[in-house]
């Protein structure tokens, strides 16, 4: 039985010839699904003391931040998804990067 963490998940895609990851759409569903996690708590955290100096409370700063996160990222992944119906791994580290101002 092969170790989870020396099983190489990348493919190439046959007709672009960009890297995917995964070669089921269950492990992009993961992926995502957990970035967009951690976009959410870094976009709600970075958020938590600007909230008390104009007023706002803590938990709607932070929910209000993080949802504006999440909203990004997701309709970039929309919008990559509506061009060819498929998501490529620089697709999808592309919608990522635009929240992480530290990515490049």
């Amino acid at each position: 039985m092969a170790n989870k963490s020396n099983v190489d998940i990348t493919v190439i895609d046959k007709e672009t010839g960009e890297e995917v990851i995964g070669s089921k759409a269950v492990t992009n569903v993961w992926n995502i699904f957990f970035r967009i996690v951690a976009v959410f708590a870094a976009s709600g955290l970075s958020i938590i003391g600007a909230g008390s100096l104009v007023g706002i409370d803590t938990m709607t700063a932070v929910i209000m931040a993080g949802t504006l996160g999440v909203a990004t990222v997701v309709e970039k992944l929309a919008r990559a998804f509506l061009d060819d119906g498929k998501l490529s791994a620089s697709e999808i580290n592309s919608a990522f990067s635009s929240v992480d101002k530290k990515a490049e």
